[in-house]
C-alpha cells in the first residue's frame, strides 16, 4: 500500500495506525501526485491512502491520469468534507476527514477487509454462486446474473454485483454514504450495498 499526502504529520499519523498490522505493508510515502504516479510504477499497490488537495496533481487529476489503467482501493484523506459525493462518484472505497480518530480509521480498515474478502471469494468461486439458508453454505454451479432471473423479484433483491438478499430475512437497512446501505439480515449477517443496486432499497426503505 501507499500514502500520497504532502502534509509529513498526516503521512506519519496514517503510518502509526497501520504499525503492528502484518497485512498491511507501506512501501510508498508519496508528497504529491506525480510522486504517486511514480509509486503506482515501482510497486504492485493495492491500497492507496490519497490526499484531495496536493501540489502538482491534486487527487482528482491523479486518478484522471491514470485513464484506464487498474486502480488500487483508493481511500481518500482530506480536511474538506466538500469532496465527498465526488469520491465516491469516482469509486472512492472510503473517505477520511481529518482529524479522524482511532474508531474512524478502523472502520475504514474494516471496509478494506470487507473488499479483499469479495475479491478472493470471487477468484475462489467462479461461475459458482453461494447459497446461504437454514445457517448452512451450498456451492451451486451458476452464474449470480443467471440465478437473478430466475428468483421472484417481489422476494428477493440484487444488492450488490455479487450479493442477492431474501427481503423477507432482512432486519435493518440504514442509510451510509452516498447511495450506499447498511444491510443487517435476521442472523446477524451484514452486507454493504454498492449504489448500482440502491434504487429497490430505497422504496423498501421509504416503505418503512
Amino acid at each position: 500500500m501507499a500514502i500520497a499526502d504532502d502534509e509529513p504529520l498526516a503521512r506519519e499519523r496514517l503510518t502509526s495506525l497501520l504499525e503492528g498490522r502484518e497485512r498491511y505493508t507501506v512501501v510508498a510515502e508519496c508528497n504529491d501526485g506525480a510522486e504517486a504516479l511514480a509509486a503506482l510504477t515501482d510497486h504492485d499497490i493495492d491500497l492507496l491512502f490519497l490526499d484531495v488537495q496536493m501540489p502538482g496533481l491534486d487527487g482528482f487529476q491523479f486518478l484522471e491520469s491514470l485513464g484506464n489503467a487498474p486502480l488500487p482501493m483508493i481511500v481518500f484523506v482530506t480536511a474538506f468534507n466538500d469532496y465527498a459525493l465526488r469520491a465516491f462518484d469516482v469509486s472512492a472505497l472510503d473517505y477520511l476527514l481529518k482529524p479522524f480518530d482511532r474508531d474512524r480509521f478502523e472502520k475504514t480498515l474494516a471496509r478494506v477487509e470487507e473488499r479483499i474478502a469479495a475479491r478472493q471469494q470471487g477468484e475462489a468461486e467462479g461461475n459458482y454462486v453461494a447459497l446461504h439458508a437454514a445457517g448452512r453454505r451450498h456451492l451451486v454451479r451458476d452464474t449470480i446474473k443467471s440465478l437473478e432471473g430466475r428468483l421472484d423479484p417481489v422476494k428477493f433483491v440484487r444488492v450488490h454485483r455479487s450479493a442477492i438478499i431474501n427481503v423477507d430475512r432482512l432486519r435493518k437497512l440504514q442509510p451510509y454514504f452516498h447511495g450506499e446501505y447498511v444491510i443487517t439480515l435476521q442472523d446477524g449477517t451484514t452486507l454493504t450495498s454498492s449504489r448500482t443496486y440502491s434504487d429497490r432499497l430505497r422504496a423498501l426503505l421509504e416503505q418503512g
